[in-house]
């Protein structure tokens, strides 16, 4: 894995997760928008902005890869590399959250 890909998502960010997350199958935008709002109990609404400017970075760092266009709509899928990216955060969430138990 490129040193800054993992500099640049390593923490990563709680949109960036959560738009990984949901790329495991493929997705559209508004299909993300959709899921992220239902996995976060509406605790998190991502904006056309923010959703659309995030996978066109995910794409263009490799994290993400374009599908095929359905209905005007294009598909993604997370990638091999953000995989990776995705369950290194996990694991890293995982230390603080044992952090955190043991702590309290």
């Amino acid at each position: 894995m490129d040193l800054h890909i993992k500099k640049v998502y390593i923490p990563m960010t709680e949109t960036a997760f959560l738009i990984l997350l949901s790329l495991r199958r493929e997705n559209h935008g508004y299909g993300v928008v959709q899921q992220v709002e239902r996995l976060t109990e509406g605790a998190v609404k991502l904006t056309p902005g923010t959703m659309y400017g995030s996978l066109s970075k995910m794409e263009k760092d490799g994290l993400i890869s374009f599908v095929r266009e359905e209905d005007k709509r294009k598909l993604y899928i997370i990638t091999p590399l953000g995989t990776e990216l995705l369950e290194l955060e996990k694991q890293r969430l995982e230390r603080l959250h044992r952090i955190i138990q043991e702590e309290l």
